[in-house]
């Protein structure tokens, strides 16, 4: 028998968050709450609701805003009823410059880790007692660029720092509730638009191997860094 899953994902309205719930709604045991910044003006996701037959759940998170996070809490509980949430996906992220510490501005430094660190805190913060009554499972998307290990120099710097701070706090969360299965991962360079040129692999490659590691995942995996195939990442 197929487990059943709840699901909620941030920046649900494009690239790898939409591929995920395209490809979680293809098991019918899966519940997904999708959320983006304006579900009226996301089509391609809306489109998936239609014939989902009431397993995707669409919700209005903007991961910049505390009060946008705190306020879409009683709109998912009112959909889900009296379930929980077994895992929440941290997608939402921005990368607007490939800035060097030279020439980094400190308007865009703050912006990113506003999203892409205190977002998925506040995220994490909203939702737990959805994600206690679940299989307490945090799944927060680092990138390779994130690794002082795999050693990228100098690029992308508000980026980089924004998703190695990220990791840490996922580190945090494992110490803080051990009982919780928290990763961060990898998806790849993907074909998206924060991708942009160059990137090899295609969003349906890439989640399809995500989906597989997520739902394998144990707890004495918590903490730790994989790529999409599931391989480790050194820190």
């Amino acid at each position: 028998m197929t487990e059943t899953n709840t699901w909620l994902i941030t920046g649900a309205n494009r690239g790898i968050g939409l591929e995920l719930t395209r490809q979680l709604l293809t098991v019918p045991t899966n519940i997904v709450v999708a959320t983006c910044r304006n579900p009226n003006g996301a089509t391609e996701l809306r489109a998936l609701k239609d014939a989902a037959q009431g397993t995707l759940h669409i919700a209005p998170i903007d991961v910049s805003s505390e009060g946008s996070i705190k306020n879409s809490v009683s709109i998912v509980q009112e959909a889900l009823g009296e379930g929980g949430i077994d895992i929440l996906y941290n997608n939402a992220a921005i990368n607007e410059e490939d800035d060097v510490p030279s020439n980094a501005k400190p308007e865009v430094f703050l912006r990113t880790i506003q999203v892409n660190v205190v977002g998925p805190m506040l995220l994490y913060q909203a939702y737990l007692p959805l994600l206690e009554k679940g299989k307490k499972m945090v799944v927060n998307m680092s990138s390779g660029l994130a690794s002082i290990g795999l050693n990228h120099g100098g690029k992308c710097t508000s980026y980089s720092i924004s998703k190695t701070a990220l990791n840490m706090l996922t580190y945090k969360m494992t110490k803080e509730r051990p009982n919780f299965t928290a990763i961060v991962l990898d998806p790849g360079w993907v074909k998206t638009e924060m991708g942009g040129e160059g990137a090899q692999l295609e969003p349906e490659y890439s989640v399809s191997h995500i989906i597989k590691l997520i739902t394998s995942l144990k707890n004495e995996d918590s903490g730790k860094f994989f790529t999409y195939a599931g391989n480790i990442i050194p820190w």
